[in-house]
């Protein structure tokens, strides 16, 4: 044994440094999300695929999407009139009722819940009575959606509960937030907002219980000028927000790069928590997906890599923090 002990430092200094550094770091978190949340057809999609790549994605589910669009008027908005919504609402009951069952799947599947509004409307100048009634909106429309879609009889034991204490995040629709804002969620009581945009990954920030997070900017192209990490931002950027198939698999190269590129500077480096943002919208040909799925491929399974959800991320950024101070860094 005594033997062994001395020659481990030497083998130790053997090892290539980024496998003998390794060790000393924490693990690198990835969060993926998608925002919306909409189309089933994707939610099968993103299900499926997280089970292969081990990976826990966050939903942010926009409600009016499990309201059939009959029962429009049902919803209202801060300043707005009975039955609208910026994104629609679901076409039938049936549709509702598929999306209300990806939902409660993907909860018993390990993914995050969160709240994306209801009806996406811009809170800039919102209050905090408007998000407050905005967050109602939400709570009220999800607990109810099954009776409201002629399914009660198919409600999940456990729903209920899960809408009042299993929803904890929130982004805002447009990454639009009033002062007021961070007020109604505290009072609300998430436990992490992911409605910023950081210069870069940074890690998050804490306050009165709510942990913030913001999606970063990362260089992208070949003048590699710096991009929010969302398929939006890219869609435009690329095709000015017209799909344009012709050079799908180029601006999937393109996000590809993008996302590795970000992902290798904090895997080799402060291990900062990367964060990727989607649509339930394949825009593009369903360029970003395809490069978001071929990231996340590669690196979810690695020893020293988590593909987590936010709810995850607080757990394990407060743990090293903990350990952090701990250790007097």
């Amino acid at each position: 044994m005594r033997s062994f002990l001395a020659a481990l430092p030497l083998a130790l200094s053997l090892l290539p440094a980024s496998v003998a550094e390794a060790s000393d770091k924490p693990k690198q978190l990835v969060m993926i999300s998608f925002d919306g949340a909409g189309d089933n057809a994707l939610w099968q999609r993103s299900r499926d695929f997280a089970k292969r790549a081990n990976a826990r994605f966050t939903y942010f589910l926009s409600c009016s999407l499990v309201i059939e669009r009959t029962r429009a008027k049902s919803y209202q908005g801060p300043h707005q009139k009975p039955g609208r919504s910026n994104i629609g609402f679901a076409k039938d009951a049936e549709e509702a009722r598929v999306r209300l069952g990806h939902v409660w799947q993907a909860h018993l599947e390990g993914h995050d819940i969160a709240s994306h509004t209801c009806g996406h409307f811009d809170g800039k100048d919102w209050s905090a009575a408007d998000w407050a009634q905005e967050f109602s909106n939400f709570s009220n429309t999800l607990a109810g959606a099954w009776k409201d879609v002629g399914a009660a009889n198919e409600e999940p034991e456990g729903w209920r509960d899960f809408i009042r204490s299993s929803i904890q995040g929130f982004r805002a629709p447009y990454l639009s937030v009033s002062p007021a804002l961070a007020e109604a969620e505290t009072k609300a009581g998430f436990r992490y907002d992911a409605s910023l945009v950081t210069k870069g990954p940074l890690m998050p920030s804490e306050k009165n219980g709510v942990m913030r997070f913001g999606l970063p900017l990362i260089p992208e192209g070949p003048s590699q000028r710096p991009i929010i990490a969302m398929d939006y931002n890219l869609f435009i950027r690329h095709s000015g927000g017209i799909n344009d198939l012709s050079r799908s698999a180029e601006f999937e190269d393109r996000a590809y790069s993008a996302f590795r590129a970000a992902f290798d500077k904090q895997y080799k480096g402060e291990r900062i928590p990367l964060q990727i943002g989607l649509h339930f919208v394949e825009m593009n040909g369903g360029a970003y997906w395809r490069a978001m799925e071929r990231l996340a491929e590669e690196v979810c399974g690695m020893e020293d890599v988590s593909c987590v959800t936010y709810s995850q991320a607080i757990d394990a950024i407060r743990e090293r923090k903990r350990t952090g101070e701990a250790s007097g860094l």
